[in-house]
């Protein structure tokens, strides 16, 4: 009886939408006004204790071992969470718990490879040709994910009016789109760093294949082994979430060190403009030692460590749009994930990219574009943003 008093207001703060429950005794309940499009089925109770402990880590897993079942869909029921000021993303009664996070050089190295090494087999399944994972752009409602992934690469490379001939450091490259792209079609020489075994392979066969041996090099390096190497242009993606809030300073410092003077750079990543939040069942299951760092928290770093902000674009509804499409293409997949792993990581990552989504749909998280420069560069950057969107920034020999 207390159990179900518990749930019932539990679950009465959560969500701004109707929503059917049905408890493990065979009741049911109906809450918020209207009819009902998502229902969620609780086949057993978890104890309170766990929820009070950290109710997304306590509901995340019982989502992923079929204790919970939602028919309806996950984004909509988590972005109205988000929007209800009352539910527990917001409470910090239910949030007493975090996972310890610990961010040196060897489990930062240990934190991405238990992300990024899960198998390019796996991302190649639902990621788009480029093998992008990170926010796409999305010029025109038509654009597919690829065609947007091609424009993100270029949009952020022309966002530094780059010269050809010079040298550019991505730090965090994933599988490589944007370092060779640099090369390919704007003459840059470039360098890029990454923690992943798979993705340093991967880029390495690249380079190999196509040619670029004299104009692009791979290290699998920690950022901040770069010793006093410097580059004309530094990017950045998706990268600063996984150094951690101790860290985010020195980040930073590390790319005032590695930018020559005059130098520019475009650093992409997921940012809060509320503050600086983690979440604990993304920490313990997704992104161990992750952090999304807050508006302000990034420009005091980057102001700090003598750097000049140029622009500022936030990207928030091309974010959910690719994360919807990657939830969409890994559903067109699902058996063949279940055979490389198992139905608990089916769930776990169909829940990740949905959350995700409803993440940014909601506002509780944007992805923001920093153009920052060492040094008097701004003088040298175009006086307005036309120089973004023009194809004559291409090299063309």
């Amino acid at each position: 009886m207390l159990e179900k008093t518990f749930y019932k207001t539990f679950l009465s703060h959560t969500f701004n939408i109707p929503v059917r429950v049905n408890y493990w005794d065979g009741s049911s309940d109906v809450y918020g006004d209207g009819t009902p499009e998502n229902t969620i089925t609780i086949h057993k109770a978890i104890p309170i204790k766990e929820i009070s402990r950290n109710a997304s880590i306590a509901l995340g897993e019982a989502i992923m071992d079929g204790t919970i079942e939602i028919d309806g869909s996950i984004e909509d029921l988590l972005t109205s969470a988000y929007e209800n000021a009352d539910s527990f993303f917001h409470n910090k009664k239910y949030i007493n718990f975090l996972p310890k996070q610990k961010h040196t050089e060897k489990e930062s190295k240990t934190d991405v490879q238990n992300h990024y090494d899960i198998g390019n087999n796996f991302y190649r399944l639902w990621l788009d040709d480029t093998m992008t994972y990170s926010c796409a752009y999305f010029e025109t409602p038509e654009d597919d994910l690829t065609t947007a992934q091609v424009n993100k690469v270029h949009h952020i490379i022309k966002k530094l009016n780059p010269k050809p001939g010079k040298t550019l450091l991505d730090i965090g490259c994933g599988w490589g789109t944007l370092m060779l792209t640099a090369a390919k079609e704007y003459g840059l020489h470039v360098t890029g760093i990454t923690l992943s075994q798979e993705q340093y392979d991967y880029v390495t066969q690249k380079i190999t294949d196509e040619g670029l041996q004299d104009v692009a090099e791979i290290r699998l390096e920690d950022y901040r082994e770069l010793g006093d190497e410097q580059w004309d242009y530094i990017t950045s993606v998706g990268m600063f979430e996984h150094v951690g809030q101790e860290n985010l300073g020195e980040y930073f410092k590390c790319v005032q060190q590695y930018l020559a003077d005059d130098g520019v750079a475009l650093i992409h990543g997921i940012t809060r403009q509320q503050g600086g939040a983690n979440n604990g069942w993304l920490n313990k299951w997704i992104f161990p030692g992750g952090y999304v760092p807050g508006l302000v928290e990034n420009l005091t770093h980057i102001v700090e460590n003598g750097l000049q902000v140029d622009d500022m674009e936030p990207l928030r509804r091309h974010y959910q749009k690719t994360v919807e499409t990657w939830d969409k293409n890994f559903n067109q997949h699902r058996d063949e994930v279940a055979k490389m792993f198992d139905e608990n990581f089916v769930r776990m990552w169909d829940l990740y990219l949905q959350a995700c989504a409803a993440s940014f749909k909601s506002g509780n998280i944007d992805v923001i574009q920093y153009l920052i420069s060492k040094g008097p560069s701004a003088r040298m950057l175009p006086m307005t943003r036309d120089y973004m969107y023009a194809d004559s920034t291409k090299v063309t020999n």
